[in-house]
């Protein structure tokens, strides 16, 4: 329990907006639209402003449910057992800058992304042990997180088929620091953004198209995390893999089919395979989470500009928050 801050038991981690109370991976499963695991069809450069919001007031234990108390325990003795009121939104910001080229690898084409992030998290932990132990702790910043990179995105298709795959990292550049609590022990700073830990990232994604109009896909996407160990700290977080599905159906909206209302529901299901490692690893449970919701939007062919919204729910998480998030994207080829 050495990492636990004594005013702010519960801090804010985000990948691109991604909550957690211990360590999780890097990756956001709600945050891309169904379609979006795949290289675009034309080459050039694209850009894309991901907008996302996460909001939960519960954190789960290691069988799934909410947890009311926390007992805090820094030192000698026995410690003090502390009520335990959570209420946690965050917002993030991810402008990924998509390059196609007109070349292929392996008979694939050939993609790469840039992704900048950036994220407002706030929290509010409210302990009920008094003022010389706990009090209110009411957080907020905005600032950078740590970016994703994929130098490697390669894409395969057929008349009803295509496949997908990426690799990607996220190095520790968000904002992160943290404070020493007494003798060596240390604690992070409630207003950390980054994770403090490299993340590697392979992808693999799958789309099923029934007709060679593609105007209706059946998506799965499986995604791997392997971390670094955790600046300043003994830990190095276990491995997390998620697997994300979909159906997406386009209508047309003119008889031209130039615009397209895009509809269909999505989901993922996610697992931690290994626990924490260290002797600062703070829970050795491994999270999971699973979550269901659907995706609308708007598609104008001409100009390749794409409107979407999404919402997802979990209804089951262990050893981490449960909560819903929103998402409103726009992307546009831009040459």
């Amino acid at each position: 329990m050495k990492r636990f801050t004594v005013c702010a038991v519960l801090t804010a981690s985000l990948l691109s907006g991604a909550p957690a109370a211990a360590e999780i991976g890097h990756f956001v499963p709600g945050l891309l639209n169904i379609r979006d695991y795949f290289v675009p069809p034309e080459s050039g450069v694209y850009a894309v402003a991901y907008n996302y919001f996460y909001s939960t007031d519960r954190r789960n234990d290691e069988d799934g449910d909410k947890i009311r108390s926390l007992l805090v325990n820094p030192g000698p003795g026995p410690g003090v057992t502390l009520g335990l009121d959570v209420d946690l939104d965050l917002y993030a910001l991810v402008v990924p800058i998509i390059w196609v080229s007109e070349w292929k690898v392996l008979g694939a084409r050939y993609g790469a992304i840039a992704a900048p992030i950036f994220a407002n998290a706030s929290i509010e932990a409210a302990l009920s042990a008094g003022r010389r132990l706990g009090g209110d702790a009411d957080n907020a910043s905005f600032a950078v997180a740590d970016p994703f990179i994929q130098p490697i995105w390669l894409d395969w298709s057929g008349k009803h088929y295509e496949v997908a795959a990426a690799y990607g990292f996220y190095p520790a550049a968000g904002k992160y620091d943290t404070n020493p609590l007494f003798g060596s022990v240390r604690i992070e700073d409630p207003d950390n953004i980054g994770f403090g830990f490299w993340t590697h990232q392979g992808q693999l994604a799958a789309a099923w198209y029934p007709f060679e109009s593609r105007g209706t896909a059946v998506t799965g996407v499986a995604t791997y995390e392997y971390h670094s160990e955790k600046d300043d700290f003994d830990l190095t977080p276990g491995e997390n893999v998620t697997l994300n599905w979909g159906i997406s159906q386009f209508i047309p909206l003119r008889s031209d089919h130039k615009l397209l209302l895009e509809i269909g529901p999505a989901g993922w299901n996610g697992w931690q395979l290994e626990e924490d490692e260290g002797t600062d690893a703070l829970d050795t449970h491994k999270d999971q989470t699973h979550a269901a919701g659907g995706q609308l939007g708007v598609t104008y062919l001409p100009s390749f500009l794409a409107v979407n919204f999404h919402g997802f729910y979990e209804y089951d998480t262990r050893s981490r928050f449960q909560g819903f998030s929103l998402g409103l994207s726009i992307a546009r080829k831009f040459f």
